[in-house]
């Protein structure tokens, strides 16, 4: 199961609605479950360097079904997962990227959102998330 692109849109136009009405720029990326792009907005000046982080954010989420915050928790010296940015190609392990579950508990995708700081790229990103009804995955021992 992916997100289709009419929810990728979705999601997108909510995240940008969130990021005016807070004042911010940001890339915006939605990928698929299988970490492929679906999506992408890159809002007038947001910067070049946050295109790269919001796909990243994305991926990292949907690769480990987590948020990208929590992993960051589990990575930091002398945590469990310590040194997993530098696995899969490189991954973002700040927050701003958040899983897509649809109302099965079923993960279709995630978003990424970069181009602030990291408290408002989250706040950001769950915007486009919840414009779907994402929901939390169901528990697992990893997951914060």
């Amino acid at each position: 199961m992916h997100v289709t692109i009419k929810d990728a849109e979705a999601a997108i136009k909510k995240a940008i609605e969130k990021a005016r009405e807070i004042d911010t720029y940001m890339c915006i990326a939605v990928v698929d479950s299988g970490a492929d792009l679906k999506a992408f907005y890159r809002m007038d000046d947001a910067w070049v360097g946050s295109i790269d982080i919001a796909i990243k954010k994305a991926k990292t989420a949907v690769f480990f079904g987590m948020p990208t915050g929590a992993i960051g928790g589990l990575s930091q010296p002398g945590g469990p997962l310590y040194g997993i940015e530098h696995s899969n190609g490189g991954l973002i392990t700040f927050p701003g990227g958040l899983p897509i579950v649809d109302k099965d508990g079923v993960m279709i995708g995630a978003i990424g959102v970069s181009g602030s700081s990291v408290e408002n790229d989250h706040i950001v990103a769950t915007a486009g998330a919840e414009a779907l009804g994402s929901t939390e995955l169901p528990a697992h021992p990893w997951r914060t």
